[in-house]
């Protein structure tokens, strides 16, 4: 078999492996929202189906495959059901350049931990959450329905205006490591030199933006249920519901694993390799302590959703604008001037 068979299997081998692993922690963290915010208002949550109700998110699985799918009569149906796909192909895809690990020795063979090492994976990343505004906004669009109107084009203002502040965020990173390989930006943040602790601006901005870009409270005004019904997806029933609700809790444990990528110093374990274990082992903790960072940090975003009100449109605009991206402007400034100061 040639290197370049071998190659390609490895790779559809990852792809199939950290797909189904994120389909199945989207599932998850479906339940665990359910049961942290039930703890947070003194309820119990879902508990009934398997020990402490964790076959809740195959149950929910079977529900919506049974439900029948209904579409407006005077909504435009083919963008109608393409809608949807576009936001969970989005969604899946940016995974495609995180890494979860340095690299490891299976079978002989060196395989890297990421499914695809390319020299642009940030701008990779951020020209695909630009793309995902298009599938909420079409939705809107095509239902033929006021309610869910408003909500794609809330949508379509409040992720281009945080868009920006998200993207300036990151060039501090950028300016330090001189790379845009999300590898090399990990592997700069060796020990204890985490963004976060050098760049705590670039961070608060960039943590505020994901808020935005993932529509989560306080940011969930493009189907706020109090005032829209609910917003965009509310034409949308059986598995195109579904597709629009796994794709924002993948856009969740995409927005976690690119700050722990980012900010939180990725799969680093401070110093693991001066503790002298075999090489496989350093691999496999390296896995599992991006896996807890990226874990803690959704759950985060979860406490976040049931702590914090939503905010007013204008409210949500003025922060954007004359908050965000001011701030993400003087982080870049700050950054150069340091920078320059130390060479």
């Amino acid at each position: 078999m040639s290197d370049l068979t071998v190659n390609i299997l490895i790779t559809l081998a990852k792809i199939v492996v950290v797909e189904l692993v994120l389909l199945t922690c989207v599932a998850y963290t479906v339940y665990a929202e359910r049961r942290v915010s039930a703890f947070i208002q003194n309820r119990l949550g879902p508990n009934r189906v398997g020990p402490a109700g964790l076959l809740q998110p195959i149950v929910d699985v079977v529900k919506l495959l049974m439900k029948e799918d209904i579409v407006p009569e005077n909504a435009t149906k083919g963008i109608h059901s393409l809608a949807p796909g576009i936001s969970i192909l989005v969604s899946l895809s940016t995974v495609a350049v995180i890494p979860f690990g340095d690299k490891i020795v299976l079978f002989g063979k060196e395989i890297q931990l990421q499914i695809a090492n390319i020299n642009i994976g940030v701008l990779y990343i951020l020209a695909l959450l630009s793309l995902g505004v298009y599938g909420i906004t079409l939705s809107g669009w095509s239902s033929n329905n006021k309610y869910s109107l408003l909500g794609g084009l809330r949508a379509s203002a409040q992720m281009i205006s945080y868009e920006l502040s998200m993207g300036l965020s990151i060039v501090g990173i950028i300016l330090i490591n001189g790379s845009f390989m999300l590898d090399k930006i990990v592997q700069n943040q060796y020990g204890w030199k985490w963004n976060i602790i050098l760049q705590p601006l670039g961070f608060l901005t960039f943590l505020v933006s994901s808020f935005a870009e993932t529509n989560r409270t306080p940011f969930d005004l493009p189907e706020a249920e109090q005032e829209l019904v609910g917003g965009y997806h509310t034409e949308y029933s059986s598995m195109k519901f579904a597709m629009f609700f796994l794709s924002e809790y993948a856009n969740v444990i995409i927005a976690s694993a690119f700050i722990s990528t980012l900010y939180l110093g990725g799969w680093q374990f401070p110093y693991l390799q001066t503790f002298g274990l075999p090489d496989f082992w350093v691999s496999i903790i390296q896995v599992f302590t991006f896996c807890t960072k990226t874990l803690f940090m959704s759950l985060f975003f979860i406490w976040v959703r049931w702590t914090i009100p939503r905010f007013r449109y204008d409210q949500l605009m003025n922060l954007g604008w004359k908050v965000m991206l001011p701030l993400a402007l003087l982080n870049i400034i700050i950054t150069a001037i340091v920078m320059t100061l130390l060479k």
